[in-house]
């Protein structure tokens, strides 16, 4: 069972950069798409961005494109979200998750193909 941990998040400005990072346990995670998502209270989680097994093709919501980054080590299981430009409207709790498709490279990300979650982070961005 593939476990994952996020760290990183925490209380910024707005214009300000925070770095999320997420360690899978396991010896699956480098023959899956990873991803983030983000859930604010009372709406659903929302994808924020993947990035497919290999590293070399990633795909972000239309409201981060620019701003943030995702990256993956397979050398090390972290995968990596940079965030700058912060905005208030990023104010979120931040979930790292991988999907069960194993080598897909397409831009289809819905949060149903993802399992496991992880326990989430916390980002808040002040205006």
């Amino acid at each position: 069972q593939v476990q994952l941990l996020e760290s990183g998040g925490g209380l910024v400005q707005a214009g300000g950069s925070l770095a999320l990072s997420c360690v899978a346990s396991g010896r699956t995670f480098d023959t899956t798409a990873m991803g983030w998502f983000r859930q604010t209270p009372g709406n659903q989680r929302e994808f924020v961005a993947a990035v497919n097994w290999s590293g070399d093709k990633t795909y972000y919501r239309d409201s981060v494109k620019g701003r943030f980054t995702i990256s993956r080590d397979n050398a090390k299981n972290t995968v990596h979200l940079q965030m700058n430009s912060l905005k208030p409207e990023d104010t979120a709790v931040y979930y790292c998750a991988q999907d069960e498709r194993t080598f897909y490279s397409g831009s289809y990300y819905p949060a149903e193909t993802f399992s496991p979650w992880g326990q989430g982070t916390q980002v808040t961005v002040s205006a």
